[in-house]
């Protein structure tokens, strides 16, 4: 039986480089028992990504263990649904405090779309805003699913969220298990990007690698929003982290690459602004 400890597993660079690391020390065990342990914390939005990584090996025929969870962290990964893959029995959220645990085909678009809304964006903890902006970060958000079906060739998708009181955040986690941006992109055009300038190249209008549809993910609107709101984004592809905030870019290199992507968005919930669109019937910028 092998093992693992995972330590304080939050949405942050160390995180996902323990993540990372996690794959890659377990990614050629076939028809093992692998079993793992938290300690510390573990960010229930997290579960995304966890998920991903234990489907894969999952696959080569690996039985998963998941046990010594410390009280707190079993209590709110039973009630986002997460360990109900693993044998534990489902609890209710009373505290309203998780966004599901959901493991999507790429073909569940309309279904993840009323995810986000009503899961999502029509919680109360979140800053007002108007019907039309939430409307627009819906779209920007279904277009970090779509992409991922698009550039990965992903066979699910896997999503989760949740509410920190304390911190007074907000956070959805979206993650694929596919090929990546950088090897999307490069075999399709016939480049030699690297994972951080494939992400950039993904995110930036007019470019797809789907023929005959220009577009791109359309994350302006988003991007003004989390500016505003103090908010966060994290892409994570291959070996590549991106991350924009009101405090800038901040773009490093894994030591190891991810078997796939993830897009983290953060959302403060301690802002007291309303927000609209200055035009809402032609969706021009935040107000």
């Amino acid at each position: 039986m092998n093992k693992f400890i995972l330590k304080d597993i939050n949405a942050s660079f160390e995180s996902y480089q323990q993540l990372i690391e996690f794959y890659k020390e377990n990614e050629s065990k076939y028809f093992k028992t692998i079993e793992i342990s938290f300690e510390k914390w573990f960010g229930a939005n997290m579960s995304s990504v966890l998920g991903g990584i234990l489907d894969i090996l999952s696959n080569n025929l690996n039985s998963i263990i998941i046990k010594d969870i410390p009280d707190n962290i079993q209590r709110i990964i039973q009630k986002n649904g997460f360990l109900a893959y693993y044998g534990y029995p489902k609890t209710i959220d009373f505290n309203n405090t998780t966004i599901k645990y959901q493991k999507l085909k790429p073909n569940d678009g309309t279904f993840f779309n009323h995810y986000i809304m009503n899961e999502l964006l029509e919680r109360s903890e979140l800053p007002k805003m108007s019907n039309p902006l939430k409307k627009k970060i819906a779209e920007s958000i279904y277009e970090l699913f779509a992409n991922a079906k698009m550039h990965s060739k992903t066979k699910f998708v896997y999503t989760c969220g949740q509410f920190f009181p304390q911190k007074k955040l907000i956070e959805i986690t979206i993650t694929d298990t596919g090929i990546g941006f950088k090897n999307k992109i490069n075999s399709r055009f016939g480049r030699d990007l690297t994972a951080i300038q494939a992400i950039e190249w993904a995110i930036s209008t007019g470019h797809t690698t789907k023929q005959g549809i220009s577009g791109g993910i359309g994350l302006s609107i988003l991007k003004e929003f989390i500016e505003k709101n103090n908010g966060k984004i994290q892409i994570v592809s291959d070996n590549g982290f991106y991350q924009f905030s009101s405090n800038g870019l901040v773009k490093k290199s894994f030591s190891l690459p991810f078997p796939g992507s993830i897009i983290n968005v953060q959302f403060r919930t301690d802002d007291i602004f309303e927000y609209g669109l200055s035009d809402e019937e032609n969706d021009e910028s935040i107000f």
